[in-house]
């Protein structure tokens, strides 16, 4: 869909432009160029890693990579396999890239809501007088042992404060988080501005961990809201569009 706002496809540039911000540092994972040296020294670090295209959307071609106590183990998909050794995994992701650009990302450990992984959508528009608002905090509820919460990798929309319910936060903890994670996004606007110009929408996938804390995931320039559409209420929809009309975006 062509509409007026810059687009930016490598989640790298986009990670290190976040890097930036002392106040949001602690909000981004672990994250390194796909290397040798780098898998080997994240797998020293974290017990999950993701493999993930620089340039890809929708959850598509996501390795999630756990140390084992006998090696590692991948899963694809649905499709587990496993590597003895450090040489062997590397070979497998290296063939698997096949030349394009990939980046390393500590594993979060996500929060669920009734049992199911959910992450956290943060819809960032620019108003007629070029102010960032956060305009919309909708979840992505993941199916039990899927690598994605993405809706086209067989996730569901939900609504953040069901969501939360689901996951023990009462009333009180959803609005002070429903709170911050607005002002993150606004933050992650600013942030964006000071490095390209063109920008008029940004979606945030944000994880809430089994602890609580907030992790930035990665910034979507074209954010996908057709899910929201397919919901009963189309609250959410409605005030994306609302937002999004000045600058030429319909759908």
């Amino acid at each position: 869909m062509n509409y007026r706002s810059r687009t930016i496809l490598s989640k790298w540039t986009k990670t290190r432009w976040l890097m930036t911000q002392g106040d949001l540092r602690r909000h981004i994972p672990h994250t390194r160029l796909f290397r040798r040296n780098d898998l080997t020294s994240m797998l020293s670090r974290h017990s999950t890693v993701y493999f993930k295209p620089t340039n890809g959307s929708g959850g598509v071609n996501i390795i999630r990579i756990k140390k084992k106590s006998q090696g590692y183990q991948t899963q694809l998909k649905a499709v587990k396999s496993s590597y003895a050794s450090m040489d062997a995994l590397y070979r497998k992701l290296n063939r698997f890239a096949n030349g394009r650009s990939y980046v390393l990302q500590k594993g979060i450990q996500l929060a669920r809501t009734n049992g199911n992984p959910f992450d956290i959508r943060v819809m960032v528009q620019k108003t007629k007088e070029g102010k960032w608002i956060s305009t919309a905090v909708f979840t992505k509820i993941g199916r039990p042992g899927k690598v994605a919460t993405n809706y086209n990798q067989g996730g569901r929309i939900g609504f953040f404060g069901p969501t939360m319910a689901g996951a023990g936060y009462n009333d009180a903890a959803t609005k002070r988080i429903e709170a911050e994670l607005k002002r993150m996004g606004v933050e992650v606007g600013r942030i964006f501005d000071r490095h390209q110009k063109g920008f008029r929408e940004l979606g945030l996938d944000v994880a809430i961990d089994v602890s609580g804390k907030l992790w930035i995931l990665e910034v979507n320039t074209r954010p996908q809201i057709y899910p929201l559409k397919n919901m009963k209420d189309q609250t959410l929809y409605r005030r994306i569009l609302a937002y999004a009309r000045p600058y030429g975006r319909t759908r």
